[in-house]
């Protein structure tokens, strides 16, 4: 008996057809939850309708949700890796100032070191140079 003759080619092509578009249909079900926990112009009715309509119907409440949602949906997207991006950036910035402080408390502390004769006035210059520039 073998194996490769009783399956022909074409039947091979439309099972690996059927399985892409069952996975693509599965991660389109997860992104759209995914939105509807997101959206933040929603209420939590609202939330709870499109959640109990695609999970009890889920062929039909993805694809009304797409037809009737689905245009703000990468704006949405957008909206929230910009957010991402945001909280990401304020907290390298955050990180990376809180080893040498801001020029203002550098500036503070060279003053005070020259106030109480640490350094000397050229040295003073000199760093507040550096800090400066």
């Amino acid at each position: 008996m073998i194996l490769a003759y009783d399956y022909p080619v074409l039947g091979a092509f439309w099972t690996v057809m059927w399985i892409f578009l069952w996975i693509l249909w599965i991660i389109l079900l997860f992104r759209v939850i995914g939105d509807v926990f997101r959206d933040d112009t929603l209420g939590g009715g609202g939330k709870t309708g499109w959640l109990v309509f695609v999970v009890l119907v889920p062929f039909l409440g993805v694809f009304v949700y797409v037809l009737a949602r689905g245009k703000g949906m990468g704006k949405r997207e957008v909206k929230h890796a910009q957010a991402r991006q945001q909280a990401f950036d304020d907290y390298v910035r955050e990180t990376a100032g809180t080893g040498s402080g801001s020029e203002a408390d550098q500036l503070a502390k060279l003053s005070e070191m020259r106030a109480k004769g640490d350094i000397t006035d050229t040295e003073f210059q000199r760093a507040k140079e550096k800090i400066l520039h």
